[in-house]
């Protein structure tokens, strides 16, 4: 099957395990047709997902220890969350938007294979728990942001990868240092795997924003500006990964932007 049509077949399928099998199958998708001026039809539903976890408004979310069983267990369930929500974006990236280059389909349809594998790996460590996906509330804020920018590429790449995706650049270190001291070593090796991948999650998402940026001759750091003020994006809240974020390509005039919000309290990570 033709790749763009391949990702919204899988955006549809509301088994998680089987859409990550899905994907499995299309890791090496180097040959694969990719008709980059069909303009897909939206069909209703999307994206598939099953009933459960119950989604609620982030506020209703639970505060976890990761020095508990049960609380580790709960914040595992948050990054398989998190790992589901990022599969589907990556699919609706490459079936939504029409007259890109090729690339870019092959590289978003990559992306959503590395989340499959995130999501597998941490759906399994979350067994050992005795919990399984869906135990667990989850909130909806990177499908939301989906939906806002569904009729604008440049949009959603300056508000899915480059803002919501790449919080995970700054939070992960944190998470992955409190399951290594609660003892489980599984976990912290899972979200090294994870915090890696992401980097080159982010650094896809950077760099066809500024190509479309190029394209639209739209200054980058105006443009998100703009983006952030118009969707109602939230805005990168300190500590920041400058390590990270410099690797996924953010430039020194993207990292001064976030100073402003931290002048006061010093505490950017270095």
């Amino acid at each position: 099957m033709e790749l763009r049509r391949r990702a919204l077949q899988l955006l549809m399928q509301v088994e998680p395990a089987v859409k990550a099998a899905g994907l499995r199958e299309w890791a090496s998708a180097a040959d694969a047709e990719v008709d980059v001026a069909a303009q897909l039809a939206e069909p209703a539903g999307l994206p598939g997902r099953p009933d459960r976890p119950r989604r609620v408004a982030p506020a209703e979310l639970a505060q976890r220890s990761a020095f508990t069983r049960e609380g580790r267990a709960a914040l595992l369930h948050a990054v398989t969350h998190i790992e589901f929500n990022a599969i589907n974006l990556a699919l609706d990236a490459v079936w939504r938007f029409a007259g890109l280059p090729r690339s870019y389909y092959l590289q978003w349809m990559a992306v959503a294979t590395e989340e499959a594998l995130h999501f597998t790996l941490v759906a399994e460590h979350l067994k050992s728990f005795g919990h399984a996906y869906g135990d667990f509330d989850g909130h909806d804020g990177l499908w939301t942001m989906a939906e806002r920018t569904r009729d604008d590429v440049l949009a959603r790449m300056a508000l899915v990868p480059r803002t919501l995706e790449a919080r995970g650049l700054d939070v992960t270190p944190s998470m992955r240092e409190k399951f290594a001291r609660a003892g489980d070593d599984r976990a912290a090796s899972i979200l090294d795997v994870i915090l890696r991948d992401e980097i080159g999650h982010v650094a896809v998402g950077n760099h066809w924003y500024r190509w479309l940026c190029t394209r639209e001759g739209r200054d980058p750091i105006a443009a998100y500006d703009e983006f952030a003020t118009l969707y109602g994006a939230p805005r990168p809240k300190p500590p920041f990964n400058l390590e990270a974020r410099r690797a996924a390509g953010f430039d020194d005039a993207e990292l001064a932007a976030l100073r402003p919000a931290t002048r006061s309290r010093g505490d950017l990570t270095r």
